[in-house]
């Protein structure tokens, strides 16, 4: 024998698994089963003496028939449950050993299938086909009790030519060598499968086989021929399998198809494949195939779990064989349609329990039922066409008389009622049980299962008429068992039932020794609705007992109030068995005193939102939802429904998107809903700008900023139109005006070259408007997939007035520098890339796709390419991609693209990306590296992306390069001698990037001595010898510049300068800080350049980033005494003449420190619209303004002066940030509007990049004040701007656009829920305490930016016009960081009657909702078509017009109506439209028990709950912590509704209170108070006859002796009733 290498039986299905395709030699793998090599370690041979051991994995597979999550989900629904996930292995077989084949027969025994399959009551099979010798082998096995191991029992031998798991009902269908179909459950045989349409095999016997009697009314297409195209799918729905039911006593069974034999002609079954749930696939001998479905065991809800239990609790072989039994009767041809399963199932049931049911009178109705077949029932002779007797004895035994009696139509037109005949004598004779039957012995647990399935039943109002039909079997089985409790109780529910349902069966005595009796049966019935009553009330509750899989509504119901009532919070966690008893089969102990006395008297605690909120979250956690919610009866759900209104009230907004929709929260399931969407979808940001008209076809070509969110900034900025003058300030599309006065003494030549002069003046401010239009249209657009992407033009021709005539730059009259515009189209690119959202959806063949055919437009691409990366779509570009752009050798294209996939890697030390870096970085090459002329500008760019893709990484080989590089000499042959400053520059920043914020923690360096070696760049002095790798390098000294052993400071001390405030950032080390201070003596301050103390100062502050404070005073102390004492003020209109001192060097500097201290104030509160800091930077700005005409200006110089207001106004851009603030704006306006003179390319630059930060991302976006961000904005706003367009020689005019790696999204917006439209909302900001400050909370109306995350603890969306809505930061800020990145969109749900704040901004049309609120008496007033004022529910609407109209035929019914209008309207104002129906039940069920209508006391066992529940302690004790809170019901409703209860069964006490006595004390009575009698009892909570007696009721003589009843539970307002009566 062979055993097989490894087999990985799946469902059927195919796994990824790697070893999948590596298929075994062996022949028995098949198509039906994945195998893979499983790769645990090969155990040792185990011994074979008796039971077989293995340690194997299993994963057990998801039970059949057991209820999913939902509690109100249908059978199928688990099958659905992981469909997502990957198919999980079910058994690994590892290979042990392979025997040696002796002889030909064993060598073709190897199995050609194998799968797992399993019983109806979940006995495991391992099958494996042998083909060759027809043979099914099933070998069972089961886990042993750690779970550890496999144990195998025995092997069962079927033989068949093929088969089939069929899931979906846990059994098998095996094809049989004669041909036939046979069903098989486990080893069981089930039965003979017939399939329409097909024929049978020819049998040995001259009978044919039986045709369906009925059609087959779940056939969706008629039973197709089979004789067609080979491989043609059909498919059969339905199929009735024929039983095999030997040797019946009830049921005669057609045995006219057994042992027959195929004579092969025709078309039949070759084999079966593709089983999937409950359907397989047959493949015919012509090659056709068939695709059939096998029925379910039930389709019933009712019996489905009623065959639940009664499998639960039997033992396994007898389970399996009733279950077998009932499939063959519910599936025989010709069987029971669906509406009488339940019937058959009540005949088979009871025929299995030994009961003669065509004897007894209500099972023989059923049999009347409906056509049964010849299979089920006996062959009844063919009754006369006149009818007969029995008819109308079935007539009136019938369930439709009985609700005839009861109806309004009975008793309005007077009809007596018509009482079934006295039983026939026959049949009333003793009716006895047959104690041979299989279930016999199982009555009593059968009973008990079937009664908790009937308290299950009774918590979902979808199966009330399943309680019914329940309850009737039960009555039956309890009369007959004398279980005189469950009687009662069963009265007590059904009262009417008992007027019909009067005859029992005599059970012996001897017998019902030999039953079974249960260890969890209990003498008193459970209840689940009692049990929930003495919760309520406070009393201790015993376990309630539950089946488990099976009772799931009764275990959530059960521990809800466990959890809310109570207050046990491990109710719902460890705690379990305190509620419930789990029962089991095999459960040996019994309830005994001990599990008595463990009675869960816990005190209730107070009503608090955490119980409420871990009430919702358990609950949505096991599958609960509003759909279940809305068939749980309305006092059972109540409570849970009230913890569902305090959520609401006070949501938490990180909760899942099933907690929002189970609470009803629109606003926040919308929410959470784009939350859990896959990143790369749209948002709905997207949506509400793509819906905005658009402006003016014309413009929307133009300027670049027609995608804006109008909708959105018309909210921010809605009094003035600010952002239109942006767009003006900012459109670089449309010709600039020439206004040029034409003076006598010029010629028509020199006026034109007057006009040129003046268009290249204006020429240099619209080249410098790309950056501040990049800024303010960052992130606003999603470009279609299928369309290039738009890019402005830029305009450099001009319009003189006043004939509008063109003027150009290239008439040849003037002289223009060449290639004047290429950095202005690359940052025209970079605009235009840059509108692109991080969350659009494009792709690599997108980006390849906008490269332009046109040469000249190949800048504008490089732009593009930057801007990708920084917004991250770069790094879907293809790496062939990248080395064809870099290949071409275009400057422009390779900066772009180096700093682009720099910027997109930011820290992550990407070893690709660094090799692409190193490549352009001749220092990062070895030395025998082959010498590559890379542009000076493409190795600046280079080395800036090492520092960004190692930012924050202290690499320290990096570090020592680029420390050299600061310092890097000139070279000989002109090499590394132009620009030198931008390349130190750059390798200071990169260096700063690299050991960002580190400081003292530099790792691994102390070596380098980097503080020491920056000092040195910065200060000068004797030029160290290079070290490293590239000392060969710098051996022979340039020819053209002598700089001998000194260091250049002139080119090292930017870049040294800020790479010390970089390494040191707020680090607020004094040591290094004072390294940067300011020299204070005028011999020191002549050796340094005025903007060097500009950096110094700026990276002074930076290090002692605390110190930093938004005043005047502060800005000043950074100014050394000697300037403070003798240089000229910002504020003096006089220059004062000094011989010892060089006043011009005293002045730059002042202007300089000046500037770099509110540069630090910049960065210290950039984003923060800190009102001080504004306020400080504002006065200097304009300080600075107002010095350019002054005579100060000579000594300060005009350019000195341009620059500091340049950096100062850029500094107020970086604190107003975003916030659009209209004096900065008109600051910059001014600005704008001056050309010529001292102005050039770069303070124009500076200008409109102030405008652009001010505006960032249309009023969306604002600064950070992370490390990083700092680093990034040093990159950006360096204090040196280029003097014309093409000017890279200090700083890389690339590096400006750095600023978006600091933006970060901080504006909230509120869209209201139901009209996905913006508005305003009040939001409630809490600051966290600081040093500075202590927890503060202030208002502010969103939209509105909000300030940094990390200093706020939360955020809360205010009432009342908009419901609360809380966003805790102490859990964390990546919920409130998700919805900012998503267009920063917050939901909002207006509350009923409420205008919003754009529509109303005082609140006055709101003062409708107030009045109702109020509960105005002027209710009645209002009229129902005010309804839509406060809701737009549908179901709202029309409940008003349906029932709140008054109509000339309900004139009588006034009071109805006015109780309708009050009830809509406190549901619909108090926002509670979901307890509108239990109001309503309410109501019905009370009129009804006034009307003495009621004929089961259901409704008032939710009445009793409801009133129970309002009045329960822990509701008192929450109304008196915030007695402004409003209930979920109104107050004043239920106190009626009690009235009128109570009043209607005093008056039936009063009237028939001696009927009361007769039950009390066991007399007889009349049947026609039994309904009113059942409800008094019900309601008053009076004990059974029987528990009264045990009490001794005989001998009460005063009130003081019935007091002991309350023992009982019968409350004292009962007993006071009772009193005259009983004494």
């Amino acid at each position: 024998m062979r055993t097989a290498e490894c087999s990985h039986v799946g469902d059927g299905r195919t796994t990824s698994s790697p070893g999948l395709h590596s298929r075994s030699h062996s022949p028995a793998i098949s198509n039906m089963a994945a195998l893979s090599r499983s790769h645990s370690p090969a155990i040792g041979v185990p011994s074979f003496s008796g039971v077989q051991r293995f340690n194997m994995s299993y994963t057990p597979s998801p039970k059949r028939y057991s209820t999913s999550h939902s509690p109100n989900s249908t059978f199928n629904d688990s099958l659905l449950a992981n469909e997502a996930e990957p198919i999980a292995p079910r058994l690994c077989i590892d290979h042990l050993w392979t025997e040696t084949v002796s002889n030909h027969r064993e060598r073709n025994c190897q199995a050609t299938k194998a799968f797992i399959t399993s019983d109806l009551c979940e006995q495991k099979f391992l099958c494996f086909l042998v083909e060759s010798q027809h043979q099914l082998r099933c070998v069972k096995f089961l886990e042993s009790n750690d779970l550890s191991q496999l144990i195998f029992l025995s092997v069962t031998t079927i033989s068949a030519r093929d088969a089939a798991p069929i899931e979906g009902i846990d059994a098998m269908l095996v094809l049989e060598v004669n041909g036939s179909l046979v069903l098989y459950t486990g080893v069981a045989r089930v039965g003979k499968v017939f399939i329409p349409g097909l024929p049978a095999p020819s049998l040995n016997r001259s009978t044919p086989m039986p045709r369906p009697s009925t059609p087959l009314d779940s056939i969706s297409t008629p039973a197709r021929p089979v004789s067609r195209h080979a491989h043609h799918l059909d498919e059969v729905v339905m199929l009735s399998p024929v039983p095999e039911l030997r040797g019946s006593t009830k049921f005669n069974e057609s045995s006219l198809i057994e042992d027959c034999t195929v004579q092969p002609f025709g078309t039949y079954v070759h084999a079966m494949r593709d089983p999937v749930h409950n359907r397989v696939t047959l493949e015919m001998n012509n090659g056709s195939l068939l695709r059939i479905s096998i029925p379910e065991i039930a389709n019933s809800e009712l019996v489905r779990k009623c065959l639940l239990a009664i499998k639960y609790i039997l033992p396994k072989e007898i389970a399996v064989k009733v279950l077998i039994k009932w499939y063959n009767i519910h599936n025989a041809p010709g069987g029971p349609s669906c509406h009488s399963e339940w019937n058959v199932f009540v005949t088979c049931l009871m025929t299995l329990m030994g009961y003669s049911t065509d004897r007894l009178g209500w099972t023989r109705n059923l049999d009347l039922e409906g056509s049964l077949s010849p299979v089920i029932a006996p062959k009844k002779a063919r009754p006369s066409e006149m009818g007969s007797d029995d008819d109308w004895e079935y007539l009136l035994g019938s369930e439709y008389n009985r609700q005839v009696d009861s109806h309004l139509l009975a008793s309005a037109l007077n009809l007596d009622s018509v009482e079934p005949l006295p039983p026939n004598e026959e049949l009333s004779s003793q009716l006895s049980l047959d104690h041979s039957a299989p279930l016999f012995c199982h009555i009593p647990a059968v009973f008990y299962v079937l009664h908790l399935v009937y308290e299950e039943l009774k918590l979902d109002n979808l199966m009330r008429d399943g309680t019914r039909s329940l309850v009737i079997l039960l009555l039956q089985m309890a009369r007959d068992l004398q279980f005189e409790e469950y009687i009662d109780f069963y009265w007590r529910d059904y009262p009417s039932i008992f007027k019909t349902s009067k005859q029992s069966c005599i059970i012996d005595q001897a017998q019902i020794g030999h039953m079974n009796q249960p260890s969890f049966f209990t003498v008193e019935p459970p209840c689940v609705f009692q049990w929930l009553s003495c919760c309520l009330k406070g009393g201790g509750v015993l376990p309630f007992p539950y089946l488990p899989g099976i009772c799931e509504r009764t275990k959530l119901v059960v521990l809800s109030f466990a959890l809310y009532i109570l207050g046990d919070d491990n109710a719902v966690s460890s705690d379990v068995s305190k509620y419930l008893v789990k029962i089991s089969a095999g459960q040996k102990k019994q309830v005994n005193e001990q599990d008595s006395k463990r009675m869960s008297m816990i005190k209730p605690c107070v009503l608090n939102s955490s119980i409420a909120e871990k009430l919702v979250i358990w609950l949505t956690n096991t599958g609960f939802t509003l759909k279940d919610l809305e068939s749980v009866p309305f006092g059972a759900a109540l409570p849970i429904r009230d913890a569902i209104y305090q959520c609401r009230k006070q949501p938490s907004s990180d909760w899942s998107e099933a907690v929002c929709l189970l609470i009803g929260r629109q606003d926040l399931t919308k929410q959470a809903h784009e939350v859990t969407l896959a990143k790369g979808k749209a948002t709905i940001g997207q949506m509400i700008t793509s819906d905005m008209p658009p402006a003016n076809e014309a413009e929307e070509e133009d300027d670049g900023m027609n995608d804006m969110n109008q909708e959105v900034m018309s909210l921010i900025w809605s009094k003035d139109l600010r952002v239109q003058e942006v767009r003006r300030l900012l459109q670089s599309a449309l010709s600039v005006r020439v206004n040029v006065v034409h003076l006598p003494e010029f010629n028509d030549h020199e006026y034109i070259e007057e006009k040129e002069n003046k268009l290249l003046q204006l020429c240099q401010r619209t080249m410098s408007l790309p950056v501040g239009r990049g800024m303010f249209t960052l992130f606003s657009y999603h470009p279609v997939p299928t369309e290039p992407l738009p890019v402005p033009k830029l305009n450099l021709t001009g319009r003189a007035p006043p004939r509008n005539t063109t003027v150009d730059l290239n008439s040849g009259n003037i002289d223009v520098p060449p290639n004047m515009a290429s950095w202005s189209s690359f940052h025209n690119g970079v605009a235009a890339g840059l509108k692109i959202a991080p969350a659009s959806q494009i792709d690599s063949a997108w980006i390849a796709y906008n490269k332009p055919k046109n040469a000249e437009l190949a800048n504008e691409y490089a732009g593009f390419l930057m801007a990708l990366g920084l917004n991250g779509h770069l790094t879907k570009l293809a790496t062939l991609n990248i080395h064809d752009y870099l290949t071409k050798g275009h400057e422009m294209t390779s900066i772009g693209l180096l700093l682009g996939v720099s910027a997109a890697k930011l820290g992550t030390m990407d070893m690709s990306i660094t090799r692409l870096l190193s490549i352009h970085i001749p220092a990062l090459l070895p030395p025998t590296s082959t010498e590559l002329d890379v542009p000076h500008n493409v190795q600046v760019a280079a080395v800036v992306g090492i520092g960004l893709v190692y930012q924050g990484t202290s690499h320290r080989h990096n570090a020592e390069v680029l420390l050299a590089e600061i310092g890097r000499p000139p070279g000989p042959e002109m090499e590394y001698c132009t620009d030198r400053e931008s390349y130190s520059l750059a390798a200071g920043l990169a260096l700063g990037m690299v050991c960002l914020g580190h400081g003292s923690n530099l790792i691994g360096m102390s070596d380098l001595n980097v503080p020491e070696q920056l000092y040195q760049y910065m200060v000068g002095g004797h030029r160290r010898s290079q070290a490293g790798i590239n000392r060969e390098k710098h051996k022979s000294p340039s020819y053209q510049i002598k700089e001998g052993d000194t260091i250049n400071v002139d080119v090292t001390c930017p870049g040294a300068t800020l790479a010390l405030a970089m390494i040191y950032l707020k680090t607020n080390n004094r040591s290094i800080a004072d390294w940067l201070r300011a020299p204070d003596t005028m011999f020191l301050l002549d050796f340094i350049k005025p903007e060097f103390l500009l950096l110094r100062t700026l990276a002074r502050c930076l290090i002692m980033w605390e110190e930093i404070l938004p005043n005047a005073q502060w800005i000043n102390s950074n100014v050394p005494q000697i300037i403070r004492e003798n240089s000229v003020s910002l504020q003096s209109q006089e220059v004062s003449a000094s011989e010892d001192l060089n006043m011009e060097t005293l002045a730059q500097a002042h202007i300089y420190i000046i500037a770099g201290a509110c540069m630090a104030v910049g960065f210290r509160f950039a984003g923060t619209a800190n009102s001080d800091a504004f306020n400080c930077l504002y006065k200097f700005a304009r300080n600075f303004m107002q010095c350019l005409p002054a005579s100060t200006a000579v000594i300060m110089g005009h350019y000195n002066l341009e620059t500091c207001l340049s950096i100062v106004l850029l500094s107020l851009s970086m604190v107003m940030a975003g916030s659009g603030n209209l004096k900065v704006l008109q600051l910059c306006r001014f600005m704008h509007k001056k050309t010529g003179g001292e102005l050039n390319y770069g303070f124009h630059m500076a200008h409109h990049m102030a405008l652009g930060l001010l505006f960032l991302g249309g009023g969306r976006y604002t600064l950070s004040t992370s490390n990083s961000a700092i680093a990034a904005l040093l990159c950006a706003l360096y204090p040196h701007f280029p003097s014309h367009s093409t000017d890279n020689r200090y700083h890389l005019q690339a590096l400006r656009h750095l600023y978006v790696l600091a933006a970060e999204p901080r504006l909230l917006v509120p869209v209201d829920v139901d009209t996905s439209t913006p508005c305003y909302a009040l939001l409630e900001v809490t600051y966290k305490g600081s040093q500075w400050y202590e927890e503060t909370t202030v208002e502010l109306m969103a939209p509105t930016l909000l300030p940094e995350l990390d200093l706020l603890k939360q955020i809360k969306v205010k009432g009342p016009r908009y419901w609360e809505l809380t966003i805790d930061l102490n859990k964390g800020t990546q919920h409130l960081q998700s919805i900012l990145s998503r267009d920063g969109i917050l939901y909002v749900k207006l509350r009923a009657g409420k205008v919003s704040y754009k529509e109303d901004p005082t609140g006055w049309q709101s003062l409708l909702a107030q009045t109702v609120n109020h509960r105005s008496p002027e209710v009645r007033g209002f009229k129902p078509e005010a309804i839509k004022t406060f809701t737009s529910d549908a179901a709202l609407v029309s409940f008003a017009e349906c029932f709140c109209k008054p109509a000339k035929n309900l004139a009588h019914k006034q009071d109805v109506l006015s109780l309708f209008t009050s009830i809509l309207y406190e549901c619909v104002t108090q926002e509670n439209p979901e307890i509108l129906p239990t109001y309503m039940a309410i109501d019905q069920a009370v009129r009804r028990l006034e009307r003495k209508e009621m004929s089961e006391t259901f409704e008032l066992w939710q009445i009793k709950l409801v009133l129970e529940f309002s009045s329960s302690k822990i509701l008192q004790e929450r109304l008196k912590q915030t007695p402004g809170e409003g209930l979920l019901m109104n107050s004043e409703f239920l106190p009626v509704m009690k009235c009128s209860s109570d009043n209607t069964l005093d008056q039936w006490l009063y009237a028939y209170g001696d009927v009361l006595k007769s039950y009390l004390t066991g007399q007889p009575y009349e049947e026609a108070h039994m309904n009113m009698l059942a409800c008094f009892l019900v309601y008053h909570s009076i004990p059974t006859r029987g528990k009264i007696v045990g009490v001794c009721m005989e001998g009460a003589t005063s009130f003081s002796d019935l007091l002991k009843f309350t023992r009982l539970g019968v409350p004292v307002r009962a007993l006071l009733r009772l009193a005259p009566i009983l004494l």
